[in-house]
């Protein structure tokens, strides 16, 4: 803990917004781990795939991602019709993603 902020919490928080705004564009295909993994390392945030994969997990769990092909290498995530909403600023944002306010 930093000055009384929780940098991991933060950082994965963060981590959960980019998975969000890079499967919205995505749409409608999605993207495989390989894509994600290079789209967030170039923020930069050095993410690993594990990392991410308990950010997907954690995504899928509040209904904002579908993972395909758990049982196989490389997974891959489709944005759900919450998650796009999400994204795009229609719904209010769960705790636990650091979407930043809306100023347009």
């Amino acid at each position: 803990m930093n000055n009384g902020i929780d940098v991991e919490k933060a950082r994965r928080e963060t981590i959960r917004w980019h998975i969000l705004v890079a499967l919205n564009a995505a749409r409608p295909i999605g993207a495989s781990e390989s894509i994600m993994l290079t789209t967030i390392q170039a923020i930069p945030i050095d993410a690993t795939q594990i990392e991410l994969r308990r950010e997907y997990d954690y995504l899928e769990e509040r209904d904002l991602v579908k993972i395909e092909g758990r049982g196989t290498p490389q997974w891959h995530m489709k944005l759900t019709r919450a998650g796009m909403d999400m994204a795009e600023y229609t719904i209010d944002c769960h705790p636990g993603i650091a979407r930043p306010k809306k100023w347009w």
